[in-house]
C-alpha cells in the first residue's frame, strides 16, 4: 500500500495528528506539519513566519522589541534540521541571533558583517559568509556551534566571501568572491581549501547551490547575467560545464529534489527563471506582478511549490554590490548582462513581497506582502 493512502486510513481512525516529518514527505503534494519559512524584513529590523502548507504568515518578530536598532539589517535566516531553533544574520549589529521556535531569543554570536547562512543537517554548525554591504570585510567564513554559539573564523583568502552552500555527502562548503573571479571548495574536515579561478570580466558571484545529489554546483553572476555550472566529480577542482545566459542580475539560486532544474530570481528583470541543469537551457520564466527585485529562494520539501521574496523598493540593485552596496554607474568595461530598467511587473509596491508558484505550471498562486526591503529566506534543511 503507497505510504500516502497509509495517511489517509490513519487520518480516518483517527491517528495522533503529529505523523513523523517522513511519513508526511511521501505524501504527493503535502508539506510536512508546520514547515515554517523566516523571512528577513531587512528594512524594517524584523523577521516574518510564514506556513510553508497554508502560504500563511503566523508570526512577526520585531527585532526593536529585543533592544536592535531599526537599523540591524537582517538579511537571512537558517533553520535547525529538526525546526527546534533558527537564526538571523544582522548585518549592522554584527551579530548572529538563535531563536527557538516559539520566537523566543536564546542567544547570540558575535560576527562581523555575517550575511548568508547554511545550517549543517548533521553536525552542530552553521556557516555564515559576509554580507555584500561590507566593502572589505575578513576573507574568512564563520563556523559556529549551534549549541555554544561559539565562532570560528575559516579562512577563505579570497576578498568578500559571499555566496555560500554545503554540500554534506561531500563534507565540503562552497564560496565565492564578489570582487574577483575566485571561487573556493573548502574540505570542513581539515579546513583546507581548494581555489579555482573563473575566466572572463568579473562575474560577481553572489550565490551557489548544490544538487541533492552532489553531482552539480551552479554559482550566480551578477554583473554577467549567466548561470555558472560545474561539475563535482572532483570536489576539490570543480569543471565548468555549462556557462548559461539567463538575464539580469540573477540572485539565490535552489534545486527542485530530483535536481534536474534550479530555479532563481533575476534582480534586473523582475522574473523567475528555471534551468535545465543537464541541457543548460533556460526551460522556464515566470514575468509577473509579484516580482520587484527577486532576492530569496526555496522549494518546499515535497517539491511542489517554490517560494521567492523580492526586495521591492529601497533593495540592492544590479551593480551595486561591487561598490558594497553604494550606488555607482557601473561602468567598469565588462559585460552587464541585458538592460535594466525595472519595468511593469513590480511597478506601484510600496513594500517586499514573497510570492508562492507552483513549479508544475510556473503559476504564481499566492503573494504575501512582507515589508520594506525583504531579503534573504530560510527554512529546514532538507
Amino acid at each position: 500500500m503507497p505510504s500516502w493512502i497509509r495517511i489517509l486510513v490513519l487520518l480516518a481512525v483517527g491517528a495522533p495528528a503529529a505523523l513523523p516529518v517522513g511519513l508526511w514527505a511521501q505524501a504527493p503534494g503535502t508539506a510536512p506539519p508546520q514547515e515554517l519559512i523566516y523571512v528577513s524584513l531587512q528594512g524594517e529590523a524584523g523577521v516574518a513566519v510564514v506556513d510553508a502548507g497554508t502560504f500563511q504568515e503566523v508570526a512577526r518578530v520585531d527585532l526593536t522589541e529585543l533592544g536592535f536598532s531599526p537599523n540591524a539589517n537582517p538579511h537571512h535566516t537558517a533553520v535547525d534540521p529538526d525546526g527546534s531553533h533558527w537564526y538571523v544574520s544582522l548585518i549592522t549589529e554584527n551579530r548572529v541571533v538563535k531563536f527557538d521556535r516559539d520566537n523566543r531569543m536564546v542567544g547570540q554570536a558575535e560576527m562581523e558583517a555575517p550575511g548568508l547562512m547554511v545550517r549543517d543537517p548533521e553536525g552542530p554548525w552553521l556557516y555564515v559568509a559576509r554580507s555584500m554591504m561590507a566593502v572589505d570585510p575578513p576573507r574568512s567564513v564563520g563556523r559556529i556551534h549551534t549549541g555554544t554559539l561559539e565562532v570560528e573564523e575559516v579562512d577563505v583568502f579570497f576578498p568578500r566571501p559571499h555566496a555560500l552552500a554545503l554540500a554534506p555527502s561531500l563534507g565540503r562548503i562552497f564560496s565565492g568572491s564578489l570582487s574577483q573571479n575566485q571561487m573556493g571548495s573548502l574540505e570542513v574536515e581539515t579546513l583546507e581549501m581548494g581555489l579555482w579561478n573563473l575566466e572572463g570580466p568579473i562575474h560577481t558571484v553572489v550565490q551557489v547551490a548544490v544538487s541533492p545529489d552532489a553531482s552539480t554546483l551552479v554559482a550566480t553572476a551578477e554583473l554577467t547575467g549567466q548561470l555558472l555550472i560545474f561539475d563535482l566529480d572532483t570536489p576539490g577542482e570543480p569543471r565548468l560545464r555549462h556557462s548559461v545566459e539567463v538575464g539580469s542580475g540573477p540572485w539565490h539560486p535552489i534545486f527542485e529534489p530530483d535536481g534536474r532544474r534550479v530555479w532563481m530570481g533575476l534582480k534586473g528583470d523582475d522574473a523567475v527563471v528555471a534551468v535545465d541543469v543537464a541541457s543548460g537551457e533556460v526551460v522556464e520564466r515566470v514575468v509577473h506582478r509579484a516580482f520587484y527585485g527577486p532576492h530569496g529562494a526555496l522549494i518546499r520539501s515535497d517539491g511542489r511549490y517554490l517560494f521567492v521574496s523580492s526586495s521591492g523598493p529601497g533593495g540592492m540593485q544590479v551593480g551595486q554590490t561591487l561598490a558594497g552596496g553604494a550606488h555607482h554607474d557601473m561602468d567598469h568595461g565588462h559585460d552587464h548582462g541585458p538592460e535594466h530598467d525595472h519595468h511593469e511587473p513590480g511597478e506601484g509596491r510600496q513594500v517586499g513581497t514573497l510570492a508562492v508558484i507552483d513549479v508544475t505550471t510556473g503559476e504564481v498562486v499566492r503573494i504575501l506582502e512582507m515589508g520594506r526591503n525583504t531579503t534573504g529566506i530560510g527554512m529546514r534543511p532538507w
